[in-house]
């Protein structure tokens, strides 16, 4: 199945509230027939947004090309949150690689949110501070007061709040949880407005972008022959590829796709709230919960709650997708029973195995990253321009990225569906056990 097209229509946004508050970019014409470039870059989301915009401002000759639009998957309709630190938390780095690598990976997520900020600030998009880290028990609570220390005490870090169930509830209006933290370093942002304005800066600085062509096929280069990049309406003849289709990407390459798995998350978006509820989020942060299926949520600026939650075990979306997630609200916000919601909407990300992104070379002149697991705002974006760097000759945060294993999930790229079915039905289970 293909997951381009499998969910969605061609060529349109899926129904959001963030498509519906955007100003869309006029469409990009595909390619046709055959046209050269220094890179080409397979996917318009924010790691081939900034891959491509981060290559242009270096003065080499960039061609995009997505199958459907810039900021059409995952960094086009997710939940909008910029963490800190890596998807996996430093303590677990630490056990895994020690304490000097945990450090390095440290600072360069810290530079994935600078660098957000600093393109977020250029294409006018704000973004609000502040994301609350939601946990169910007290050996969660205990772990992040533990972790909020360690970091002010070993990676100077400060900004981490630890909460008692009093504070949290104050800060989330709800009562669902025991405590947590805020961290004030993080913050989130209108996802699709942040994938436009790296679109507009792209082509401002001379990035050519080709919608509506589909990637079929590449024939990779050496150094004395170019690389093919094969569309169904042409092709591209590069010294570099840039892999940066995420969930989306198929079997372009048979061993990323072995360790890169898409996986489907629902969001909904309320009616505007206007002066109801003043107890949610007050301080406009946001949140997420400690459960395997995590929910997350942030009120917008016209005060509607935007919520995502909830598992299928099918890539195809379901066709109630606002009954799938209501119930995950209402778990955390039960005085928003009768509260219409207004949007619902399904998108595709991608996992590996350690919940670490997979950073690869799947060739001398190819590049790939992806597999975010649910952190990839920054963390992607900051993967664009790493490749960048390394197409450069500047590799040192890329090869400190790829040099973090990403085992292939059993079975490879044929069997990881059935593995997800049964995956998610369990750790779906321990959720809605608690445990």
């Amino acid at each position: 199945m293909k997951l381009l097209y499998a969910n969605d229509r061609r060529g349109e946004y899926p129904p959001s509230v963030y498509a519906d508050a955007c100003a869309a970019l006029d469409r990009f014409s595909p390619l046709k027939g055959e046209t050269r470039a220094d890179v080409a870059v397979v996917g318009g989301g924010y790691t081939g947004l900034s891959a491509a915009l981060h290559l242009a401002w270096a003065g080499r000759d960039v061609v995009l090309v997505d199958a459907q639009r810039v900021g059409f998957g995952a960094s086009g309709r997710n939940g909008g949150q910029i963490g800190s630190g890596q998807r996996q938390e430093v303590d677990w780095l630490e056990r895994q690689y020690g304490r000097d690598t945990a450090r390095r990976l440290w600072d360069l997520a810290e530079d994935a949110k600078a660098l957000t900020r600093a393109l977020a600030a250029e294409s006018g998009v704000p973004i609000r501070d502040g994301v609350a880290h939601a946990c169910r028990n007290a050996s969660e609570v205990e772990h992040a007061a533990r972790m909020a220390a360690h970091l002010a005490a070993h990676y100077g870090y400060d900004k981490v709040q630890p909460l008692d169930r009093a504070a949290l509830a104050a800060h989330l209006g709800s009562g669902a949880y025991v405590g947590g933290d805020v961290d004030w370093g993080a913050g989130h942002v209108q996802p699709l407005a942040l994938a436009l304005g790296m679109a507009r800066l792209a082509v401002a600085a001379g990035v050519r972008i080709h919608e509506g062509t589909h990637v079929h096929r590449i024939e990779h280069g050496t150094a004395t022959v170019k690389s093919r990049v094969l569309c169904d309406t042409g092709r591209i003849v590069c010294d570099h590829v840039i892999l940066a289709g995420n969930g989306y990407q198929g079997r372009l390459d048979a061993k990323v796709a072995a360790r890169v798995m898409p996986i489907n998350n629902y969001i909904v978006a309320t009616e505007p709230l206007g002066d109801r509820f003043p107890e949610i989020l007050p301080q406009r942060i946001a949140a997420a919960d400690t459960k395997f299926v995590v929910n997350y949520w942030r009120l917008d600026d016209d005060r509607r709650l935007i919520f995502g939650g909830g598992e299928t075990v099918s890539y195809r979306f379901p066709k109630d997708i606002a009954g799938l997630v209501r119930p995950h609200l209402l778990s955390v916000y039960p005085q928003l029973e009768g509260v219409r919601l207004t949007h619902a909407w399904g998108g595709t990300l991608a996992i590996t195995m350690n919940r670490m992104p997979h950073f690869a070379r799947p060739a001398p002149n190819c590049l790939s990253a992806g597999g975010y697991s649910g952190h990839g705002v920054a963390m992607a974006t900051l993967a664009g321009r790493l490749m960048a760097d390394a197409v450069a000759g500047q590799a040192d945060g890329f090869d400190a990225m790829a040099a973090i294993p990403t085992r292939p999930f059993p079975g490879g790229s044929m069997l990881r569906n059935p593995l997800l079915v049964a995956g998610m039905a369990w750790y779906g289970l321990r959720d809605r056990l608690g445990v």
